[in-house]
């Protein structure tokens, strides 16, 4: 099976001129909000993540509906089993299954995602508060069944991150979603976008295809004279690393 590809292009540095350069103001209406990751107390004590193990607990409030995301990145295919094996969507959840291209690293990801009412998760996110109670039965079953060696107790929400992220942006004859993460001394630029597979396309055709779209975006970055990181942590592992450091 082929599962749809996010691309992604990290920048650092001036990142008020590099939006300048890429001309932002042509995509939708930015959307604001405000992420938190969630991490084992004994853990971040002991100067372990949960990301060590490949399991990502991220919130997300804001303009837009609140989120509750449980991710496995990476993972394999082995690993998604029974109802995991494939994407589904019902009511207020969605589970996928992707590859997160950046550069040479190449990752399948699965995440399950429930949403909420905006506002409604920034109890879970308090000082104090167990940041685990959130998660629904779905989400816990595919942790279970799917990271079964990882235990989901006593989280701490590690933030906020201030996010702010348009959608559509056009670059050359690409569509383009821009996130901005700042927190602490941090300033981050994501731009991503999504190959999906065609039906009826082999597997070494999608993936020839999909390289040929990361070769224009990243061509339509460095000919605006914007300089892509190189830096071979992604953003998630470098904000997490330095939230967990100043966390009390």
């Amino acid at each position: 099976m082929n599962f749809p590809i996010e691309i992604k292009i990290n920048i650092d540095g001036n990142i008020d001129a590099a939006l300048s350069a890429l001309d932002r103001t042509q995509g939708d209406q930015a959307q604001k909000r405000l992420i938190w990751f969630a991490e084992n107390r004994q853990g971040i004590a002991d100067g372990r993540l949960l990301l060590d193990s490949g399991v990502i607990v991220r919130f997300r409030s804001g303009d837009t509906p609140d989120e509750l995301t449980v991710k496995l990145r990476p993972c394999t295919t082995e690993q998604l089993s029974g109802r995991f094996s494939a994407p589904f969507d019902k009511e207020s959840f969605e589970y996928k299954i992707e590859e997160d291209w950046s550069g040479m690293r190449r990752a399948l990801s699965a995440s399950a995602t429930r949403t909420h009412p905006q506002g409604a998760l920034l109890h879970a996110v308090a000082p104090g508060a167990d940041a685990a109670a959130p998660l629904d039965t779905l989400q816990l079953r595919f942790l279970q069944e799917c990271a079964h060696a990882v235990r989901i107790t006593g989280l701490d929400a590690l933030g906020p991150i201030a996010s702010t992220k348009l959608n559509n942006v056009p670059l050359d004859d690409l569509e383009v979603d821009f996130e901005r993460w700042t927190v602490l001394d941090l300033d981050f630029l994501e731009l991503s976008i999504r190959v999906k597979p065609k039906r009826g396309e082999e597997s070494h055709e999608f993936e020839e295809r999909a390289e040929r779209k990361q070769k224009k975006l990243e061509s339509a970055v460095q000919d605006r004279g914007v300089v892509i990181s190189e830096n071979p942590e992604n953003k998630t592992r470098r904000v997490l690393t330095a939230l967990a450091r100043n966390h009390p």
